[in-house]
């Protein structure tokens, strides 16, 4: 199916593949803004996911074992996070900005002798006669592992978050983390494991850019998606079905405006490359406007829990 000199399947197919990396970091802010934690380091966490994948990679041959090592450093990193706002009571806001100035800055060290480097390719799974089904086939059966995998944790986030006691007790410490400490609930405990698997989904979501969706590794790779997932979920009034919602609107403008330039549309280049990011801050005004600035967020969230 074509609409002009674009073709429609193939869009399609490709906004998947652009959203999963921000439909992965915004489901892991969206555990840790749930836990009453505002974590603003994702983009660092990103590329620190980004980097690390890259090089175990590009070392191992392995795609496999990157992603493990872009979970294991975006969640290491979320640590540090962990440190400041959790132990040492810091305010979360500027500790996430530093996270994110820290992340970009380790993964430009790191990654400074793997620029040109080729990465070992991510093979796509192709299931078998869904792939055949005429134009759904292609648009929705012939992806990698990660996407299928991003798609199934939006669904298990959810079920968590809504049917489990561990979901109960996470969005207890959010709602009132001092009832949720009298009634015995460790409430710092609760929240270090959120921002670690916050920092664990941003990890793969940055892996996922540097081995599939721009197969290489250079500085700045991830270019504010992290920044995109943190509107998400604001976007997506912390609920994770929401999420799947917003990363793909978003993930389709970004996808919606390379072809437009592919495709020599009469529109400054740099104002189609702004879309993504003008499109956030429409959504966001429009959503304050309709909520006249209560935003139905945890209402711990970003308060600094102290035990009496």
């Amino acid at each position: 199916m074509m609409f002009g000199s674009i073709d429609i399947a193939v869009l399609l197919a490709s906004l998947m593949v652009a959203s999963t990396p921000i439909l992965l970091a915004a489901l892991g802010e969206t555990v840790v803004e749930r836990s009453g934690v505002l974590n603003l380091g994702v983009e660092g966490m990103m590329i620190t996911g980004a980097v690390c994948g890259f090089i175990v990679a590009v070392e191992t041959g392995s795609p496999t074992l990157g992603f493990i090592a872009a979970a294991l450093g975006g969640a290491l990193l979320s640590m540090l996070f962990a440190l400041l706002t959790q132990v040492f009571l810091a305010s979360q806001v500027p500790s996430g900005l530093a996270l994110t100035l820290g992340g970009i800055g380790l993964a430009s060290l790191l990654g400074q002798n793997y620029v040109g480097i080729k990465p070992p390719s991510v093979s796509d799974l192709h299931i078998p006669l869904l792939e055949h089904i005429p134009f759904f086939g292609q648009v929705l059966f012939q992806h990698d592992a990660m996407v299928y995998l991003s798609l199934l944790a939006v669904v298990l986030v959810w079920a968590v978050l809504k049917y489990t006691r561990a979901g109960l007790i996470l969005r207890a410490v959010g709602e009132n983390h001092t009832a949720a400490h009298a009634l015995g609930y460790k409430v710092r405990l609760v929240r270090v494991l959120a921002i670690g698997f916050g920092g664990a989904m941003a990890g793969l979501g940055g892996a996922y850019i540097s081995l599939v969706r721009v197969p290489q590794w250079t500085d700045g790779i991830t270019a504010g998606i992290g920044w995109i997932a943190l509107a998400i979920v604001v976007f997506a009034s912390w609920r994770a079905p929401r999420v799947l919602i917003g990363a793909y609107l978003f993930g389709g403008i970004t996808v919606l405006q390379l072809n437009l330039q592919a495709a020599g549309a009469k529109v400054p280049v740099e104002l189609l490359s702004m879309s993504p990011f003008l499109a956030t801050i429409v959504v966001l005004v429009i959503i304050s406007a309709r909520t006249k600035g209560a935003m139905n967020g945890p209402a711990m969230l970003g308060r600094i829990f102290e035990a009496h």
